[in-house]
């Protein structure tokens, strides 16, 4: 197969390509200050969950001390104590685990099953296109949130199924650009070499276009994680969340009743969430600006 890579033509666009570009994506995101702000916010929340056992080894769930301590009222309890004298720090860390976890793996089943039925739908014409299309447009019609409701509360609220519904609703997305990317590529020169050498469509498909229109995946791989925070704190809010494990959602939804005396109980895991949310939203940008040939353009 032709290598385009060094091709005249690829040669040409390296050479004239944005410095920022030439010196790879990944220095390029390390010199834009929003990214390294992310990034820091988000190393410190990965911080929190990895530690989390290690700082606080018993139950977030026990109680520990008196109860409605303030921040700063006891140097053993950081962040205070809850109406029934758990320690909210405590709370806060094993949040971190909680919600990164469903961030991380509901974002991974989306993009799994957006790009596999985006890549198929987007390569192949005929009815294979239409029923994809149609099921994309089936799922994306159904409020993501609404659906994860429904889910949850037809089965048993747990962990795992609060991640696989969340990611079973957030991958029309994924898939509807998945598809706008293969049928762009899809007769791009080095793909209509691939065929004319007898290679099959799986190996076009993963070898040969998945890997060119990965950029926008990228992208938007931030937004999925963030929005599947946000669900799983929703549904912590609403008392939908695993009842065994200590969440953000759940946290605030536990300290709404007592807003006038002790609003640092829901302000505490408020502004980790926002926090949170901030730091993705931060590095989704960055990692935009660093893969988009017209925000390049400018650098």
């Amino acid at each position: 197969m032709t290598d385009i890579t060094n091709s005249p033509a690829a040669t040409l666009v390296q050479d004239n390509a944005p410095r920022s570009h030439r010196h790879g994506p990944v220095r390029t995101l390390l010199k834009n200050p929003a990214a390294l702000l992310g990034l820091t916010i988000l190393l410190l929340v990965t911080l929190m969950a990895l530690l989390a056992s290690t700082v606080y080894p018993g139950d977030p769930q026990d109680i520990v001390g008196p109860a409605l301590l303030w921040p700063g009222d006891d140097a053993q309890f950081l962040l205070g104590t809850d109406s029934l004298g758990r320690d909210v720090a405590a709370g806060v860390m094993y949040g971190a685990r909680v919600s990164l976890t469903t961030g991380a793996v509901a974002a991974a089943i989306s993009l799994s099953i957006g790009l596999l039925v985006g890549a198929l739908s987007g390569y192949f014409d005929g009815w294979i296109d239409d029923v994809l299309v149609r099921l994309t447009e089936l799922i994306q019609t159904v409020p993501t949130f609404l659906f994860v409701i429904v889910v949850v509360t037809i089965g048993r609220p747990s962990a795992p199924l609060i991640i696989c519904a969340i990611g079973a609703a957030c991958w029309p997305v994924t898939a509807r650009l998945v598809r706008a990317e293969f049928r762009t590529l899809r007769e791009a020169e080095y793909v209509v070499a691939a065929r004319s050498q007898g290679f099959g469509s799986a190996w076009i498909i993963f070898r040969e276009i998945l890997p060119n229109a990965l950029p926008p995946v990228i992208v938007s791989t931030s937004v999925l994680v963030a929005n599947a925070i946000l669900i799983e704190s929703g549904l912590s809010f609403l008392g939908l969340g695993d009842p065994n494990a200590m969440s953000w959602g759940s946290m605030i939804g536990e300290g709404r009743e007592m807003l006038r005396t002790g609003w640092y109980l829901s302000a505490v895991p408020g502004v980790a969430i926002v926090l949170t949310i901030l730091a993705l939203n931060l590095v989704g940008d960055a990692i935009n600006d660093t893969y988009n040939p017209r925000l390049a353009g400018r650098a």
